[in-house]
């Protein structure tokens, strides 16, 4: 536990950065081309390589030292900022620039997600998964809070290379703290040995994997039609307080701090309680508040305080929702092979999330962006509630016995 929260603590200080530049960048972005689309590319961009190459890294994680894995994934997402620092300090930085960017930040996030995800499972015990996801998850809201307060407090100040400055220096302190701890690797169980073979058939172990598992397939449809309600949400929320605040920078910090806030209370909560029993509770019933209570209210709101408290619950109920998913998957899923699988898995429930977002800008400028979130929130909880009425989602906990021991 001391050295996954060394690991949690040098994650809160590089989110921190990494999401002051991103609020930076969207900043620069609308006011350089004015369009909710422009926000909604840079945010498909940034997904479309971790979700294509996922499968690939899942592949060579299991195969990998983890720890490594993690170490060259920051280095090379650090190296992308600096290489936009480059370019805004010594050239004339384009929106091209920002796109090529976020491709290249993509790809090696891919290497992150299964490598970060299945660490976890070796660094600690099947109790303390959905409590380590609830820590993970109050250091991403944590930045949250503080990303756009700082962000907006010191774009005037320093401007857009100043705040890529800081970004890169705790980077620096991110990297070091992963240096010092101990990532275990995974002992073999019967599965991963079963399913060793050529790079293309590991690659391939996953979808089968999760195809031959009813439950684990069956969460997985429901993510992948959730998602994309939840990426319209999440995407038209600054193009929202922008457009309708005349693109006031601090009325998009005051909503994203609030937003972040209740992410933080959320995952407090979900760390010191750990969730219902059955994580699939968390799964369900979260997914219906964030849809009602977060995008719908925001669709519904007028004011930047309805948009603040849409924010809000929006944010408070994510960690539940990927905590207690997340925590099934870790507890049935033999670690050994958890990369391949939580990359397939990344894959197919991704790919929905990226139409989602690529869709949700061009939506709202056809129609509008209030009852497009309107309409998003309430097809998104219809989706959660319909979970209840499928067995393999509902039953997922029991149909499935815990993962095998190492041999």
């Amino acid at each position: 536990m001391r050295s996954f929260a060394i690991l949690w603590f040098g994650q809160i200080v590089s989110l921190i950065g990494s999401a002051m530049t991103w609020f930076a960048f969207t900043i620069w972005a609308w006011e350089a081309a004015g369009k909710a689309s422009a926000l909604a590319v840079i945010s498909f961009l940034a997904f479309l390589p971790s979700v294509l190459f996922s499968p690939l890294a899942g592949a060579l994680v299991d195969r990998w030292n983890r720890k490594r894995v993690m170490l060259l994934s920051d280095l090379a997402t650090a190296l992308g900022t600096l290489t936009v620092f480059l370019i805004y300090t010594f050239g004339d930085l384009q929106l091209w620039h920002i796109y090529l960017v976020s491709v290249l930040a993509g790809f090696f996030t891919a290497f992150q997600y299964p490598a970060y995800a299945a660490a976890v499972t070796t660094m600690l015990s099947k109790e303390d998964y959905a409590r380590a996801e609830g820590m993970l998850g109050s250091a991403r809201a944590l930045s949250g809070i503080l990303a756009p307060i700082f962000g907006a407090a010191l774009l005037g100040v320093v401007g857009l290379s100043g705040i890529m400055l800081i970004d890169l220096a705790t980077f620096l302190f991110a990297f070091v703290t992963l240096m010092v701890i101990h990532v275990p690797q995974p002992k073999p169980t019967v599965t991963g040995l079963q399913s060793k073979g050529t790079l293309r058939q590991e690659i391939g172990f996953g979808f089968r994997y999760i195809r031959e598992t009813p439950s684990l397939r069956a969460l997985t449809a429901l993510f992948m039609v959730a998602g994309v309600f939840l990426a319209v949400g999440a995407t038209l929320m600054a193009p929202l307080v922008l457009g309708g605040t005349g693109n006031d920078e601090s009325a998009l910090a005051a909503v994203q701090s609030t937003g972040a806030v209740g992410g933080v209370v959320g995952a407090a909560l979900l760390s010191l309680w750990g969730g219902t029993r059955r994580r699939i509770h968390n799964v369900l019933l979260g997914g219906m508040g964030a849809c009602l209570l977060g995008i719908v209210w925001l669709g519904a709101g007028g004011a930047v305080v309805l948009w603040a408290a849409g924010a809000f619950f929006f944010a408070f109920f994510e960690p539940f929702v990927e905590g207690g998913n997340l925590a099934i998957w870790q507890a049935k899923v033999p670690a050994d092979v958890q990369g391949r699988v939580f990359s397939a898995r990344h894959l197919l429930v991704q790919v929905p999330y990226l139409l989602g977002i690529l869709g949700a800008g061009y939506l709202a400028e056809g129609f509008s962006i209030r009852p497009v979130l309107i309409g998003a929130g309430m097809l998104g909880a219809l989706t959660f509630a319909l979970g209840y009425a499928l067995q393999p989602v509902r039953e997922a906990e029991t149909l499935l016995p815990d993962a095998m021991e190492a041999v």
